[in-house]
């Protein structure tokens, strides 16, 4: 069963120099009992993906999108108070910055009690209720290894550590029981062992209880040990889709293709002590796009067809051009123009592809 579908989102802010696409033409679709990976660079627009899904956008922001629907309801229609109720029933978010979500005023108890559904709680007289609370807190943070509960729910965000407030985080996202849980870069700050308990935690609940996970991240050693699909993006566009293990046979983009050989562990030819491979340079700003490809001014394989093909073809709803790569889609050869071989294919659907 699909629960987020996601087809042609585009999210444009209004800048100095007039309307700019930070988002363009995002395509996502997430299964139920699914891990999905959402990777790029820092500034590549993870986070404004997650915005986007839970309204938290500003309002002057422009959103469009041919398909935006969580279980077959369209959630850029659907009213700002139904959509905060469906998110607090079926989607939790642990983000990035956990000082910056949760409410300073409040001890960190206070706000874990409040995640908590109503409907799990057995007692009925309200004293009884916040004792049945108090356990069910304590048995969330044991979960996550926190260890010292009584500190913990009885102090501020600002009192404790950070590591210690990012479990925290992934308690209360585990408290509502929901459907999805979106982590974006939950293990960040974290020492290796605290890491590896929240990934082996997400897992565990992934295959126990059936819920989804979009993990958002760039470590890709993190994903690979958990996720079975995964989604890159680059600059605000997708630019590869597909299962995590093909990917990491044959990356089809040249961006994917540069991730995986800046991660140690997926070059099995690697020599010892030798230096990773990278991109040079860093992802645009806003105020300065490349023309065509966005990677083209980073790419080792751009060519002048990089910005005049694009350029001269038509809008794709589902489609990503890349230039120098021979794509083949269900044994159908592709196109040719001159000396390039040049492809139009769905990244819902990578199959294989030659390298030219």
């Amino acid at each position: 069963m699909i629960l987020l579908d996601i087809k042609n989102l585009t999210l444009e802010i209004d800048i100095s120099a007039g309307w700019v696409k930070a988002l363009d033409k995002i395509n996502m679709v997430i299964h139920e009992g699914q891990i999905h990976a959402l990777v790029g660079e820092s500034g590549s627009g993870k986070s404004l993906i997650i915005k986007a899904i839970v309204g938290a956008l500003p309002q002057r922001w422009r959103i469009t999108a041919d398909r935006m629907t969580w279980r077959g309801q369209n959630l850029l229609t659907m009213s700002a108070k139904a959509r905060r109720k469906l998110i607090r029933k079926d989607i939790s978010v642990i983000f990035q910055s956990p000082l910056e979500s949760l409410d300073p005023s409040l001890t960190m108890g206070q706000q874990l009690k409040e995640m908590l559904p109503s409907n799990k709680l057995t007692k009925t007289w309200f004293w009884q209720r916040n004792e049945e609370k108090q356990i069910l807190a304590i048995k969330l943070l044991h979960k996550v290894g926190i260890k010292n509960h009584h500190l913990c729910l009885s102090s501020y965000p600002h009192q404790i550590a950070n590591d210690v407030v990012q479990k925290f985080m992934v308690a209360m996202a585990l408290a509502s029981e929901p459907r999805l849980i979106i982590a974006d870069d939950p293990t960040k700050g974290m020492e290796v062992t605290s890491k590896t308990q929240i990934l082996k935690l997400l897992s565990r609940v992934n295959q126990v209880k059936s819920m989804s996970v979009l993990f958002v991240s760039h470590d890709l050693l993190a994903i690979s040990s958990m996720a079975s699909y995964m989604t890159v993006l680059y600059c605000g566009q997708t630019v590869e889709s597909g299962d995590l293990k093909q990917l990491r046979k044959r990356a089809f983009h040249p961006y994917t293709q540069a991730l995986l050989d800046s991660a140690p562990s997926f070059r099995k030819d690697l020599p010892p002590k030798s230096p990773l491979n990278s991109l040079d340079g860093t992802i645009p700003t806003l105020h300065h796009l490349p023309i065509g490809c966005r990677l083209g001014p980073r790419c080792p394989r751009a060519r002048r067809e990089c910005v005049t093909w694009l350029l001269s073809t038509s809008d794709a709803a589902d489609e990503q051009l890349c230039v120098g790569v021979r794509w083949r889609r269900n044994n159908t050869l592709n196109t040719k123009t001159s000396d390039l071989s040049v492809a139009k294919v769905s990244l819902a659907n990578v199959v294989s592809a030659e390298l030219i």
